[in-house]
This record gives C-alpha cells, structure tokens and sequence, in this order.
C-alpha cells in the first residue's frame, strides 16, 4: 500500500512538472513570437540605441536576479577557464548580431523576413552539425535540408536577392546555439556571462550618444525611457520561462514548441504589420513549411524508436536478472 501511494505520488509530481513546464514553454516562445509588437514602442530611438539598451539593462536585471538567488560559483569557474571564456565572447558577438538585425528589421518592415530566419533555424543547425562537427545525417534529413535549400532559392528570385535578413537571423542564432552549447552553462547564468561582455562597448556608445546629443533616453520623456529600461526584462523573463520548461519538458516537444514563435512572428507581419506576400514568397515559406515537416516526423520517429530500443534492453536486463533465480527454485 505504502508502494502503491508513493507511486501514485512520484506519478502526480510528474504530470504536475509537465503541466508547468508547458506553460512555461509556451509563455517563452509566446513572449518571443509577440516581441514584433514591442520594439516599434521604442521610436524615435533608433535601432542600434535600442540594441545597446537591451544589452545594458539585460546585465543589470539579470544580475539582480543572481543576487538575489545567490548563484554565483559557475562565475568563478568560468574565469579560471579561459577558453570557455573566449567562446563566451564568441557568443556574445554572434548574438549581438542577431538582436541588432532582428530590431532593425521588425522597426524596417521586414517582419516577415525575420520570421523566415526562424523558421529555417533548425535547418541550419543541422547544416552546422555536418560542416562543423562532421555529424552524420539521415536520409529524412537530408531531404528536409534539401528542400530548405530549394526554398531559399526560390525565395531569391522572388525577392530578387537571397534574404539576406533571414539567413543573417538563422546563422547568427545558429552558431549562438552552438557556441552554446560548448559552453555548457545555464541560461540565465550564460546571458549574465554574454552581457557581461557586451556591456562595456553599448554603455560607452550611450554615452557617445547622449554627448553627441543624439540620444533619447532622457529627451523623450519617463514613459519612453522606462520602455529603453524594460528591454532587460523583455530579454531576461522569456529565457527564465524557456529554462524552467527546459527541465521538465522532453525536447521532442521542446522542438514542437520553438515553432510558435516564427510562426506568432509571421501572422503578426501580414495580419497586423501588413507586409506584402506575392505568390513567390508564399511558395519558398510552402517548402520550407514542407521541409520543417520532415524534420519533425523524423525526429518524433528517432526518439520512438529510441524508446522502444530502450524498453527492450530494460527489459532483457531483468530477464537476465530472474533467470538465475529460476534455475536455482529447480
């Protein structure tokens, strides 16, 4: 009995972990798929002001939230690691990239573009894995990684251009992602490192900018520089969200879950921002559609199969275990 209800409980603990880690999942890539909406608050100040705002007061909320969680020893570790530090700077570089694209192109109009950049992000980073770490691919993946490619083509010629914004956006976050992953710390512990990195250079050029008297953070009224002010939260509160989902969630629905954001991002750009969609571009986002698919299937499909090869070798193991109980009862 006492077994029974322990299990029931250890049960329960499980679907209740599941319940927050979907909200939080959902809140994260929610939050990231309406972000269009918040930078175009942020005019008159100008893209690269904005970015150097998000940069500063990112390290500024993030740093109270590890003051006040008391979570400081990974700093430690890090500085005596000088290669894990340079990777931290190679992360902090590639990601000021894709923010500083990402801002101009949702206050440029090109939201829809942006969108197409995370769309086409897991592509990439299966592009990375084979170029970088010589990982070896599945035919279902080559496939997607095939059809990614004809889509990109036939997004040129409808824009006349490859999308340079959205291919910018995919590799920019994925080499993030995979710098990354090289690193090995938590997320809100490596956007503290990243800002950290960042913050010196954006604090300087709002200096810079408030002596050229360029700037608007003082100029334009509380409301405004309370918005410049809350890019820290807007960057730090979905990460916080995306890291509890993280460790309660599988990642096959951690994948499923990453596609709400571009695709938030792209109803917004046509519903809300009005951007323009000929018929060329609705066939190249068609094929990449087509191509996410395929990954996805794929993906559910490896990880059952991991499974049931799982539940099997389990399996063997116990039978092995009894069957030296059984041949001694003889």
């Amino acid at each position: 009995m006492r077994d029974a209800g322990a299990a029931e409980e250890t049960a329960a603990k499980k679907a209740n972990d599941g319940r927050v880690g979907l909200i939080n999942g959902f809140a994260a890539y929610g939050m990231w798929g309406l972000v269009p909406l918040f930078w175009p608050l942020l005019k008159p100040a100008g893209s690269v002001e904005i970015l150097a705002h998000r940069m500063v007061w990112s390290l500024v909320f993030v740093g109270v939230a590890l003051l006040f969680v008391r979570k400081w020893d990974w700093a430690r570790e890090l500085v005596r690691q000088p290669k894990r530090l340079g990777l931290v700077a190679v992360a902090a570089a590639v990601i000021t990239v894709n923010w500083g694209v990402y801002i101009w192109s949702v206050n440029s109009g090109h939201v829809v573009e942006a969108s197409l950049g995370y769309f086409i992000n897991p592509l990439v980073s299966i592009a990375l894995g084979v170029l970088l770490l010589g990982e070896r691919l599945r035919p279902a993946q080559w496939a997607a990684v095939g059809v990614g490619l004809l889509a990109v083509l036939v997004l040129a010629i409808g824009y006349g251009q490859p999308p340079w914004i959205s291919l910018t956006l995919a590799f920019s976050f994925g080499t993030y992602g995979l710098v990354k992953k090289k690193v090995n710390l938590g997320g809100v512990e490596s956007l503290a490192a990243e800002t950290a990195v960042q913050f010196l250079p954006a604090l300087g050029y709002l200096v810079w900018l408030t002596a050229q008297g360029r700037s608007t953070f003082g100029t334009e009224g509380a409301g405004h520089a309370a918005l410049l002010a809350s890019t820290g939260l807007v960057t730090a509160i979905p990460l916080v969200c995306f890291g509890a989902a993280a460790i309660r969630v599988p990642l096959s629905t951690l994948g499923l879950l990453q596609y709400l954001a571009p695709v938030f991002q792209f109803v917004l750009g046509i519903l809300y921002f009005h951007e323009e969609m000929p018929a060329e571009r609705w066939a190249g986002f068609a094929l990449v559609w087509v191509a996410l698919c395929v990954l996805t299937w794929d993906a559910l499909r490896s990880a059952r199969a991991g499974r049931v090869a799982l539940a099997r070798a389990a399996g063997a193991v116990v039978q092995d275990e009894e069957t030296p109980r059984s041949a001694s009862a003889v």
